[in-house]
């Protein structure tokens, strides 16, 4: 039984020793730090035209807010008269 197990283990080292080695070029760093470089800056002008339609809708919101208060200060003068 212990010699199965031997084999069984040799087995499992040739099947290692058999794996590719990954071959890194010298570009491998500049390429990865080009590809971050522009997904940073994708992501920050995607932030930028996010923030933008927020403020832009915050503003229409505070623009109807205030259309509707005056209205409804309005009726009431009306309604009190």
């Amino acid at each position: 039984m212990s010699t199965n197990n031997r084999g069984r283990n040799n087995v499992v080292a040739d099947a290692r020793s058999e794996e590719p080695e990954m071959q890194v070029s010298g570009d491998a760093p500049a390429e990865l730090t080009a590809v971050v470089d522009e997904l940073l800056n994708s992501l920050s002008a995607r932030f930028g035209s996010v923030s933008s339609e927020i403020f832009s809708k915050m503003d229409e919101m505070g623009r109807r807010l205030d259309n509707l208060e005056s209205n409804l200060q309005a009726n009431g003068i009306n309604q009190g008269k």
